[in-house]
């Protein structure tokens, strides 16, 4: 049978219905109503209701949805019922502080960190040992990899992508600014933080223009 394609803005949705209800686990909340999820989400009932049937619903009317029940199913459909080894190559700031963070919460496990610079060699983040990049290729075909944190220059993204794919890395979530140019065999998820940034100067102006037009009415 054909799986059902679902839409983008419906995968975009899905880790914050897991946060959301992450915390009402951890506050003991049993059940959960779509009115009240839609309350704190501030998604509409409707569109919560539609966004859950792509997979089945879970709910029951008159009861809601089990919070427990949803939570653990949303993590199945994200693949966070498994763990993921990943390595991050580049140890600068921005990978460092990536290091730092506890993303095996979510099933992430951190298991190398590579970098070009010889001072960093041996050093260890998290306990995570920084390793050189002519440590790649061995390191990869002796670990199960299933995720690379791209945290490098733009001049060298490009070719590292590249070479990622020709050692069969198939996932790679890339924090360097450009786009990586590998086939579509590689899932590559970007975060371009100055275009975020870009994004949030539009919207604040956009409100902030809509503010002073509404005080001249």
């Amino acid at each position: 049978m054909k799986q059902r394609e679902i839409s983008a803005a419906v995968i975009r949705r899905l880790p914050r219905y897991y946060r959301y209800l992450g915390e009402l686990l951890q506050n003991d909340v049993v059940r959960i109503s779509s009115k009240e999820l839609s309350n704190r989400m501030r998604v509409t009932a409707s569109q919560i209701r539609q966004d859950l049937n792509n997979f089945g619903g879970f709910g029951q009317q008159g009861y809601g949805y089990n919070v427990e029940y949803l939570h653990n199913e949303i993590g199945k459909i994200l693949g966070l019922d498994v763990q993921h080894n990943m390595i991050i190559i580049g140890a600068g700031n921005l990978g460092q502080a990536l290091a730092n963070y506890n993303f095996e919460k979510v099933g992430f496990h951190l298991i190398g960190i590579f970098d070009t610079n010889p001072r960093l060699k041996g050093v260890s983040v998290r306990g995570i040992e920084i390793y050189m990049m002519d440590m790649l290729d061995e390191f990869v075909a002796t670990h199960q990899v299933d995720v690379v944190t791209l945290t490098v220059p733009k001049r060298q993204a490009v070719e590292i992508g590249h070479h990622l794919e020709k050692i069969g890395i198939k996932a790679i979530w890339n924090f360097a600014p450009t786009d990586l140019n590998v086939s579509e065999n590689v899932c590559v998820k970007n975060v371009h933080l100055n275009e975020s940034l870009m994004t949030l100067s539009y919207e604040y102006r956009a409100m902030h223009t809509q503010g002073e037009e509404n005080g001249r009415d």
